[in-house]
């Protein structure tokens, strides 16, 4: 099926995306910024991990035994991570140019990961322990369905972690002013008025029964590059969990 047959794919949005799969490995072209981000967003996921499930702080695979699904994926810049802390990873993405890219990249490093060019709401899988989206519902064209979908595939005790920008004048100056001028970002990559808040997640989240039990803020220095942070205004990370 075509994105364009889909409820939550935006089919310009993929893309876009699919335009800049042959360079997504590049740590210097244009998916830059996600290279600089994926330090932080593996530190925010292995503390997340540590909390709810226990006992493993100090392993080097403490997703072992798990399933993890990663949806929006890219060329697979966090899906490889998740798979080297012994996840077994489905990584989804709306165009088939990025999953064919994850797929030569993911061969080359001798990791196997099971990579589709599937909508999160058609395909059959569900119980993963482990759901990632990161930096993808500013861009489906259904947050409300996308959540809702993102919950179903989730194992009664699973978690779900998700990262998107902030709708605020920082977000707008730093990612689109600034970020698609001259920051590295290309052209087009972001659409401000898609973006959610806490609030408006939160609440999508709450509808798909679900319940936020973490929030943190991802805030840039020009020291020292991405940080997690108190200050949600640029960028946030949300966990969650099925309500009791």
């Amino acid at each position: 099926m075509t994105p364009a047959a889909t409820a939550t794919i935006d089919p310009k949005e993929a893309a876009h995306f699919g335009t800049m799969a042959a360079d997504w490995w590049n740590p210097h072209g244009s998916s830059a910024m996600l290279h600089k981000l994926n330090p932080v967003r593996l530190r925010y996921i292995r503390t997340a991990i540590d909390r709810h499930w226990p006992g493993q702080e100090q392993a080097f695979r403490p997703l072992d035994g798990k399933r993890a699904l990663d949806v929006g994926c890219g060329a697979g810049l966090l899906a490889e991570p998740l798979a080297r802390l012994g996840a077994s990873v489905t990584g989804l993405d709306a165009a088939p140019e990025n999953i064919a890219a994850a797929r030569a990249h993911a061969q080359g490093q001798a990791l196997t990961i099971d990579y589709r060019a599937t909508p999160v709401e058609e395909m059959a899988d569900t119980g993963f322990d482990l759901v990632t989206s990161m930096e993808v519902i500013e861009h489906v064209a259904d947050p409300a369905a996308f959540v809702a979908a993102l919950a179903a595939k989730l194992a009664p005790d699973g978690l779900m972690i998700l990262s998107t920008p902030n709708r605020t004048p920082l977000s707008r100056l730093a990612m689109i002013t600034i970020g698609e001028s001259v920051g590295g970002i290309p052209k087009g990559t972001h659409d401000w008025s898609k973006f959610l808040t806490p609030e408006e997640l939160t609440e999508l989240l709450e509808q798909a029964g679900m319940e936020v039990t973490d929030s943190h803020g991802l805030a840039f220095d020009p020291r020292t590059g991405f940080t997690l942070s108190t200050n949600m205004a640029l960028d946030y990370f949300l966990t969650a969990r099925r309500k009791a």
